[in-house]
């Protein structure tokens, strides 16, 4: 009887003990103390998967960013010898998605972390896409605040700006920043960011192809990580995380969410499960999921949030 050709992919599948076993044991930077402050609510990352998981990743990035040092330079060469001027240097560029309460911040937060503590000690830039989300004014002008977190309810076009000044090397770049307390746009306050060495990118959709013929934000990244995991883990982290914070940061009375804390449990539940249903999971099926695909990295995580297996794409 034939078999079917095995089916090819541009991706190596690996363990967490088989990639673990691919990088080496270098000693922990970060004490628990420090891990602690970097997760997320109902984040369960530890020094054990720091290690086996964190670390090597730290590993590969250095040698993707001595990699793009290298052809840079020779490009530069090129260039100069063909009496071409070479574009300053600007920073490794990586992205980091996945769906809301998947963990983005804290591996955002934890590679940046690492980094800094790595030899060179490089200057690392975190920016998450929230900043970029259109004012709540605008989105309610628009038709599109129950599609906050949806592509077209960001300012692609400056975010898309932002990173590639920043990329281009300018002294200095600014973005808006986002509160999650008001659950808007900070009017009048910026972030800066100045020539640093790596650039971290957070958001849901940052990998999202740009339009026939244009050039969009995934084509400035150098390196871009995929979180993954079930949408059924993801839709019990989110639900578990809404009760946290309805006994917590809901309760500000400047919270745009402080409705929620004063409702009954059952029915405010309710309402955290109707959102998942009609906002995180559509995004994450129409949106989201489908640029997995395009990630250097993907970290899949098993219903106790840590990280089982990895995809790396090949080189």
């Amino acid at each position: 009887m034939a078999t079917s050709p095995r089916r090819t992919t541009p991706y190596t599948e690996l363990s967490r003990a088989e990639w673990s076993a691919a990088g080496a044991r270098d000693p922990l930077p970060i004490t628990a103390a420090e891990l602690a402050g970097l997760r997320g609510l109902g984040d369960v990352t530890d020094l054990a998967e720091v290690r086996d998981v964190y670390l090597p990743l730290v590993r590969l990035l250095h040698l993707h960013v001595a990699a793009a040092h290298r052809l840079r330079g020779a490009v530069g060469a090129f260039l100069s010898g063909g009496g071409g001027v070479a574009a300053p240097a600007g920073p490794f560029v990586v992205a980091v998605a996945g769906s809301v309460a998947v963990g983005k911040s804290t591996v955002s937060r934890l590679i940046q972390a690492l980094l800094e503590r790595s030899p060179g000690r490089p200057r690392v830039a975190l920016v998450t896409t929230d900043g970029f989300l259109l004012p709540s004014a605008e989105l309610r002008r628009r038709g599109l605040m129950a599609r906050k977190g949806f592509p077209e309810s960001y300012d692609r076009r400056a975010l898309t700006r932002f990173v590639s000044d920043v990329k281009a090397g300018r002294p200095e770049v600014s973005a808006p920043v986002y509160s999650h307390v008001t659950y808007d746009i900070v009017p009048g306050e910026r972030l800066t960011v100045r020539r640093p060495d790596v650039l971290i990118i957070e958001g849901l959709n940052v990998l999202q192809s740009p339009p026939p013929g244009r050039v969009g934000l995934a084509d400035h990244f150098d390196f871009s990580l995929y979180v993954d995991a079930r949408p059924e883990d993801i839709r019990a982290w989110y639900l578990s995380r809404f009760a946290t914070l309805r006994e917590t940061a809901f309760r500000d009375p400047d919270s745009y969410f402080r409705k929620f804390a004063d409702l009954p449990e059952e029915a405010a539940l309710d309402l955290a499960r109707d959102t998942w249903r009609t906002v995180n999971e559509p995004n994450l099926r129409d949106n989201i999921a489908p640029t997995r695909a395009r990630a250097t990295l993907v970290l899949r995580k098993g219903p106790d949030h840590a990280v089982r297996t990895l995809r790396l794409r090949r080189p």
